[in-house]
């Protein structure tokens, strides 16, 4: 399938698009349905109820505003996810969310964590009974990158995505952090991860709120309509201006409620409809801004 470009997907919008390029779309005039798939919700932005031995709490209210699937991380022992250390008995974890009437369908974990404990991490997701099992990057935190490191971990995330599609499970990544390091050439490193990964083995999540990096989810469904299995979703206030960073954070159009933004919402459903594949989307939002989300994504049209 050829690459949908720029032009052409700011074509498809009406005239008024924001200056951003995106035109604002209300829930009610997108055409998605999400897909017909359930609404799925990212546990992290919600890691402090968790901590707080509130996790019950957070499942029912997950539940009571729509939400039917969750995407939790995975504590391995290490830095990363501490939040999360009490869910580490896998079956107790799974019953707990069943018993509320959600499912947990997969999980992030730490690239360097996953890889150095790779049999406890899957025995951990069998046991919860999930799909997928993804890394938030192959690096996190960088800024700068080559192309000879890229290949590097890429060449380690397909040797453990074996395992992982052995143990019954889909490998995958989302964008953030070092694949949206930019080479010399314009072309993103994240790019290359996608053409050095095995599509039999990895596939990947698409972080709505990288738009802030020149990435557009309906440009990356339409150049690898096979790669795509899953989405963060995230809206934009492009109309508030972009951030300064902090720290190496931050640097971009804060986020607000699915609807309210400036993601072409109809363009982005019709593009990762047509490319297929996509097996689940999570609303990867604070407490308040999920409520409106998941409210206007219930409210698309199929």
């Amino acid at each position: 399938m050829d690459p949908m470009t720029r032009r052409a997907f700011l074509g498809k919008t009406a005239a008024g698009a924001t200056a951003a390029g995106l035109m604002l779309t209300s829930p009610a005039t997108a055409s998605a349905s999400p897909l017909g798939l359930p609404i799925g919700s990212q546990t992290y932005p919600h890691r402090a109820m968790i901590a707080e031995g509130k996790f019950v709490d957070l499942l029912k209210q997950l539940k009571s505003i729509g939400v039917d699937e969750i995407e939790l991380c995975g504590y391995l022992g290490g830095a990363g996810y501490p939040e999360f250390k009490s869910l580490a008995d896998g079956k107790a974890t799974r019953k707990i969310v069943e018993d509320n009437g959600l499912k947990a369908v997969s999980c992030h974990f730490l690239f360097p964590e996953l890889r150095d404990n790779l049999a406890m991490a899957i025995a951990w997701s069998k046991d919860l009974g999930l799909e997928q099992m993804m890394v938030p990057t192959v690096k996190s935190g960088a800024t700068t990158g080559t192309l000879e490191e890229a290949k590097m971990l890429t060449d380690q995330f397909n040797k453990m995505a074996v395992d992982i599609n052995k143990a019954g499970m889909r490998a995958g990544s989302h964008n953030e952090a070092f694949d949206l390091v930019k080479l010399p050439d314009g072309t993103f490193i994240y790019d290359h991860i996608i053409a050095m990964t095995d599509p039999k083995l990895i596939g990947f999540q698409f972080q709505m709120s990288t738009y802030n990096s020149g990435m557009i989810a309906a440009e990356y469904f339409a150049r690898y309509p096979t790669r795509f299995f899953s989405m963060h979703v995230q809206d934009l206030d492009i109309k508030a201006g972009r951030t300064p960073v902090v720290n190496g954070r931050g640097g971009g159009y804060p986020q607000t409620p699915v609807g309210k933004g400036g993601l072409d919402w109809a363009a982005t459903f019709a593009a990762a409809r047509k490319a297929g594949g996509i097996k689940n989307y999570f609303v990867e939002q604070a407490m308040p801004m999920t409520i409106e989300s998941v409210a206007a994504l219930k409210a698309m049209k199929a």
